[in-house]
């Protein structure tokens, strides 16, 4: 795990933001054993491969997480926003997602990388 990935979760003002990024890197970890992790852009950034796989954002309302390689994915309408190749969970306060399905999804976006 990267200190600098710790340092940005832990800096992050709102609670929920916080413990949801966490979580999220979590999940990350769990679908894609052999990542690197880096900030880049100020944001949390997820390869593998020297490829990107995931990104976790926040806003003042929000929590975005980012899967790229996502064109072969089959999601659910409505959930996610992007382009074909990348694909934004955008959460907010309250909001339930289900970690394993985000596990499936990230594991099969990623396996191509």
């Amino acid at each position: 795990m990267n200190q600098e990935i710790t340092d940005f979760i832990e800096a992050i003002k709102e609670p929920w933001q916080a413990e949801l990024s966490a979580r999220l890197r979590d999940i990350v970890h769990q679908a894609i054993p052999d990542l690197q992790e880096r900030i880049q852009y100020q944001k949390p950034h997820f390869l593998k491969n020297g490829k990107y796989a995931a990104v976790i954002s926040t806003s003042k309302e929000a929590v975005s997480f980012t899967i790229f390689n996502a064109a072969k994915l089959e999601l659910p309408e409505g959930i996610f926003d992007g382009p074909p190749e990348r694909k934004t969970l955008k959460l907010r306060k309250g909001d339930s997602f289900d970690p394993n399905q985000l596990v499936s999804w990230l594991s099969q976006a990623s396996s191509t990388l």
